[in-house]
């Protein structure tokens, strides 16, 4: 009978490289693995936003929000008239520029929505208010001795940015400024939910409004949406008062809500006179009342805007530049 042989069991040892040559293979594979993963890596920090800039605040008093960029553009020079010049709105003058000089000087004061007829003043009035409120901080400091102190600055954020709402108050809220934050034509359509960006910053959020933060807005109308829309969620809606209130409610976190109305035939020509004495032209009441009443019956309405549109084409026929 043949005996088995039991053999010892055989171990496999992982083997050197044979030679310089697999060993160099080795070490390119290992490097080229870590080139990929720097690829990658800078691919997705190219992808990611920029960290947001702090803007020189000092450059100008007003800039414009550019959300595609992340930045806030310093503007030069700003496009307004004088308050002076802005008539048939007395009450709602005073009230905004009391808002604002509250704001300006720390005081608790409302987010305002300017709502109303067309043409009446209202972004006008907003760009106004600032310049004064301004213009009593520098008079003040000057008073004291001081030099250039505590200034408001004004932010114009476009409708269609408004969904940026919130990076631009992230970068604002650190700043050592003082802001009034400006929308004009503010609305929305049936399909639009970038008011839910507006509502969260207002009120409600976690965070909410900066402490050094405030927003004007003007609108045509004053809930923020046409009067067909909330007719239509009312009827298309399972809870129709539930629908309309989620739109409305936008409205009701302006604080301050001044309406703006058609004025008089008066208070169309006091505009048109306050404009011409303004400018220095040189023309008869009794032409100009006559002149004005016809422009304003060609163009279907009076307003503000009206008056300076006609003031423009009468400056022009007599020659008369119109230093804005």
């Amino acid at each position: 009978m043949r005996h088995l042989v039991q053999h010892p069991p055989k171990f496999s040892l992982p083997r050197p490289p044979s030679g310089p040559d697999e060993a160099t293979r080795q070490m390119a594979a290992s490097q080229g693995g870590v080139a990929v993963l720097e690829r990658i890596a800078d691919a997705l920090e190219r992808l990611a936003p920029a960290p947001l800039a702090a803007p020189d605040f000092a450059a100008a008093d007003a800039f414009i929000w550019h959300p595609d960029d992340r930045q806030l553009a310093p503007v030069p020079r700003v496009n307004r008239v004088d308050m002076s010049l802005l008539k048939g709105i007395d009450r709602m003058r005073d009230i905004l520029l009391e808002n604002t000089e509250r704001f300006a000087r720390g005081l608790p004061a409302n987010n305002a929505l300017l709502w109303g007829a067309r043409g009446m003043g209202k972004s006008s009035l907003v760009k106004a208010a600032h310049a004064a409120v301004n213009a009593a901080l520098a008079s003040k400091d000057a008073a004291k001795g001081g030099g250039a102190g505590a200034r408001l600055i004004l932010v114009e954020i476009h409708r269609e940015d408004i969904e940026s709402l919130p990076d631009l108050m992230a970068l604002l809220r650190a700043a050592p400024f003082r802001f009034l934050v400006f929308c004009d034509d503010l609305s929305f359509d049936a399909e639009d939910t970038s008011y839910k960006s507006l509502k969260a910053v207002l009120e409600g959020g976690i965070e909410g409004r900066p402490a050094n933060v405030i927003l004007y807005a003007t609108s045509n109308r004053r809930h923020l949406m046409s009067r067909d829309m909330i007719e239509n969620e009312r009827s298309s809606a399972i809870n129709p008062g539930e629908a309309v209130e989620e739109k409305v409610s936008l409205s009701d976190r302006f604080g301050l809500w001044l309406g703006f109305h058609r004025c008089s035939q008066d208070e169309f020509l006091a505009m048109v006179e306050g404009y011409v004495r303004y400018y220095g032209v040189p023309v008869e009441r009794e032409t100009l009342c006559r002149e004005a009443l016809e422009w304003a019956t060609t163009r279907g309405s009076r307003s503000g805007r009206v008056a300076w549109q006609f003031v423009q084409d009468l400056a022009g026929r007599l020659g008369v530049r119109l230093e804005l």
